[in-house]
């Protein structure tokens, strides 16, 4: 049975749900993203942090 909801997604199947981000909020939160977490990009990885990234990258393939 389908809801009388505004929001329900079976009432309005085009409709998004949830918050709309316009293309100009959408990159200035690229920006501000990029910005807060670019220091750290060039950091090394945790060795044990990258052993288990390896482990499942093996255990994926197999």
């Amino acid at each position: 049975m389908a809801s009388d909801h505004p929001h329900d997604s079976r009432a309005f199947p085009d409709e998004p749900i949830g918050p709309v981000l316009t293309e100009a909020t959408r990159l200035r939160l690229g920006r501000q993203l990029q910005a807060l977490y670019e220091p750290i990009i060039d950091e090394p990885l945790d060795p044990r942090l990258a052993e288990l990234l390896q482990q499942l990258d093996s255990d994926r393939r197999q």
